[in-house]
C-alpha cells in the first residue's frame, strides 16, 4: 500500500533549508500544490496541473512568507475550479496581464493625440492652435495620464467647473465639447467602451447666454472723446475705431491682412473660411472714409507687415485678442464696454434709427451670405450699407467733436 504524504505546515516550509538545487515540498491538501524552495533561500508557491492533456505549472499567489500556507491552499482551490470550468489558468493570467499593459497604454492622452491627428487638417489654423494650447493648459495635465476605461463623469465634471470657476466659461463650454468628441473618437477606434461623457451635460451647470458689455448710445460721446484724448499705440487706437467704423468681430479686426484691403474703392472683402470670421462665412465690408483715411495713414507703419494690426512682440503674428479690451479698461470703460460689445451698440443704434434690419444683419455678418434672400442677393446690400456706414461714421465725428448726436432718423435719403 502506498504511502500517504504528510499534510504540509507552516513550521514545516520555515524549517526547510536551502540545498544545492531547487527542491519541491509539495501540500497533499491540494492536488499539485507545491512550495519550490530555491539556493537562494526563497520559496514560491506553484501549482501542476493538466490542460488539455499538456502538462503545465502556474505560480499561486506571493512567495512565502507573503503568502501563507492557507492562502495559498485557497487560491490552489480557484485555479483548480477555473481548470474544471475549462479555462487554462496560465492563459486566463496572461490575457488578463495584457490586458492591464493594455488599459495602461490606452490613456486619454493617446486617445486626444489621436484624434487631434485625425481631425487637426479640417480646422483653421486658428483653431488649430486654440484647441492644441487648451489640451495642452488644462485637459491633458488633468486627464492625459487616466486610463480611458476608469475615467468617471464625476472627473470630467471636476475638471470643467474648476475651469469655470478662474472664469473661462467659455472655455469651459469648449473642452466639454472637446473631450466628448475625443471619446467619442476613443471608442470608434476601439480604445475603450467607456461613455463618461455622455452624463456629462447632467452635472455640468450651463451658463445662461449674455451680450457681451456695451454702453448705450448716450455714453457713447464720452467714450469717444476719451479715446481721442489717450495716449496710446496707433495700432491699437485704429483697431479700436475700425470695430465702431464698421462693427466687424473682434478677431476678424486684429487678424485683417492689408492683401484684403481695396482702399482705392473702401472695401474690405474677407474669403470664405478666413480664420477669425464665424462659421467661415465670406463677408464685404464697406469702409466709410474716416476708415479709409486711418487705414491709409497706418500703412506706413505697417505695410510692410502681413497683417495691419501686427503683434508688438512678433510682427508675423496678429495683434493680441485683448489689445482693445485693455484700452477699453484704461480709458475707463472696464465692465462696461468690449470690443465685441461695439456690435451690439451699433445693432441698436441703427435698428433704432430705421434702417432696413437686412442691411443691419448683413453688415454684421449674420447668417451665410450665399443664402440672401431678395433682389440684394448679389450685392450683398452693399450699396445701402456703404451710405449707411458713412452716415454711422459721421455721427460718430459728430459726437467727437461735441457738436451733439441729437439724429432723429439718419436713414439714406434723410436731412439728418
Amino acid at each position: 500500500m502506498r504511502k500517504r504524504r504528510p499534510i504540509l505546515s507552516d513550521l514545516d516550509i520555515r524549517a526547510a533549508e536551502p540545498r544545492a538545487k531547487p527542491y519541491k515540498l509539495f501540500d497533499p491538501a491540494v492536488r499539485g500544490l507545491y512550495v519550490l524552495v530555491h539556493p537562494n533561500g526563497s520559496k514560491y508557491w506553484l501549482l501542476n496541473y493538466t490542460f488539455a492533456g499538456r502538462r503545465n505549472s502556474v505560480s499561486v499567489g506571493k512567495p512565502w512568507p507573503d503568502t501563507g500556507l492557507a492562502a495559498a491552499r485557497e487560491e490552489a482551490r480557484n485555479l483548480r475550479a477555473l481548470i474544471a470550468k475549462g479555462i487554462d489558468p496560465a492563459e486566463e493570467r496572461r490575457r488578463q496581464r495584457l490586458g492591464l499593459m493594455e488599459q495602461r497604454t490606452r490613456t486619454f492622452a493617446v486617445a486626444a493625440e489621436s484624434w487631434y491627428e485625425y481631425r487637426c487638417e479640417e480646422w483653421k489654423p486658428a483653431t488649430r492652435e486654440q484647441i492644441r494650447a487648451y489640451l495642452d493648459k488644462d485637459i491633458l495635465p488633468a486627464l492625459g495620464a487616466r486610463p480611458l476605461d476608469l475615467i468617471e463623469t464625476a472627473e470630467l465634471a471636476d475638471l470643467l467647473k474648476r475651469i469655470r470657476a478662474r472664469g473661462a466659461k467659455d472655455v469651459a463650454k469648449k473642452a466639454r465639447a472637446w473631450i466628448k468628441s475625443i471619446f467619442t473618437h476613443a471608442r470608434a477606434e476601439g480604445l475603450t467602451k467607456n461613455a463618461p461623457d455622455r452624463d456629462l451635460g447632467a452635472l455640468l451647470l450651463r451658463h445662461t447666454a449674455h451680450n457681451y458689455p456695451h454702453i448705450d448710445f448716450d455714453h457713447l460721446p464720452e467714450l469717444l472723446h476719451r479715446l481721442d484724448a489717450e495716449n496710446v499705440s496707433p495700432l491699437i487706437k485704429t483697431a479700436t475705431w475700425l470695430a465702431l467704423w464698421t462693427a466687424n468681430r473682434p478677431g476678424v479686426i486684429r487678424t485683417l491682412k492689408w492683401s484684403e484691403l481695396d482702399l482705392d474703392n473702401a472695401l474690405w472683402k474677407i474669403e470664405k473660411g478666413r480664420e477669425g470670421m464665424k462659421r467661415g462665412y465670406s463677408h464685404l465690408t464697406p469702409l466709410p472714409r474716416q476708415a479709409v483715411e486711418a487705414l491709409q495713414a497706418l500703412r506706413a507703419v505697417t505695410g510692410k507687415h502681413e497683417y495691419v494690426f501686427p503683434n508688438r512682440n512678433d510682427p508675423r503674428r496678429p495683434m493680441s485678442d485683448m489689445a482693445v479690451n485693455r484700452l477699453l479698461k484704461r480709458i475707463g470703460f472696464g465692465g462696461r464696454q468690449t470690443a465685441h460689445g461695439f456690435r451690439h451698440l451699433i445693432s441698436t443704434a441703427l435698428n433704432e434709427r430705421g434702417y432696413e434690419s437686412d442691411w443691419v444683419e448683413r453688415q454684421l455678418a449674420h447668417g451665410d451670405p450665399d443664402k440672401i434672400r431678395g433682389t440684394y442677393n448679389k450685392a450683398h446690400y452693399l450699396e445701402p450699407r456703404r451710405k449707411m456706414m458713412q452716415e454711422w461714421a459721421d455721427v460718430l465725428d459728430r459726437m467727437r467733436a461735441g457738436t451733439g448726436h441729437n439724429v432723429v432718423s439718419i436713414k439714406p435719403g434723410s436731412n439728418g
